[in-house]
């Protein structure tokens, strides 16, 4: 039933996404396109609770628990990002607004973009790292934990790949060709 929770939120945050974008560009009713989309961590609520509820019952931890955890860790970390992200591409592709500005390719301002990036699943990680540890406390000495310690082991990587992936922009920053300026400074989509 948890694996079954996680898909229906997955879908139920790219339905919120779609009606909360529909909302403020085709109704042109921003607040209520707002409204919409601060539903979205309600989704994550209920799925932490659905868990903390199974777990409690006695269900056995399983991998569909981690699941539930990564889940939740991911969308805190990576959904606000998400939602702005896809926001200023309907913008611009339907309702003209500014084109998206690219990320920078060259030099200290991609490196600080990809640290930036890191920093998001970091985050995501991090949170999905401290659902899973409050899980196998939440279950206990006497319950089977190593599904859950396996699913922190997978956020360990996720971390170390992104620290790896961001330090190396740094140590090895790509340079601009000659006469190049990379003007293209990434910054959040405008509020309307």
């Amino acid at each position: 039933m948890i694996a079954i929770l996680v898909v229906a939120c997955e879908v139920a945050f790219w339905v919120l996404l779609a009606a909360g974008l529909a909302l403020r560009y085709v109704a042109r009713k921003p607040r209520l396109g707002a409204a919409v989309l601060l539903c979205e961590p309600l989704l994550e609520v209920l799925l932490l609770v659905v868990t903390a509820i199974d777990l409690k019952n006695g269900a056995e931890p399983d991998w569909k628990h981690g699941l539930a955890a990564v889940y939740i860790g991911f969308t805190v970390g990576l959904g606000h990002h998400t939602i702005k992200w896809v926001d200023a591409r309907v913008a611009h592709r339907w309702f003209g607004g500014p084109p998206p500005v690219k990320p920078p390719k060259y030099g200290t301002a991609r490196a600080v973009h990809e640290w930036r990036a890191a920093a998001r699943w970091i985050l995501a990680a991090t949170v999905a790292l401290g659902l899973l540890q409050a899980a196998v406390w939440y279950v206990g000495s006497g319950g089977e934990t190593s599904s859950l310690r396996m699913w922190q082991q997978k956020m360990g990587w996720v971390i170390g790949i992104n620290l790896i992936i961001a330090g190396s922009y740094t140590l090895f920053p790509k340079q601009a060709p000659k006469g190049y300026e990379d003007a293209a400074v990434e910054r959040e989509p405008a509020e309307k």
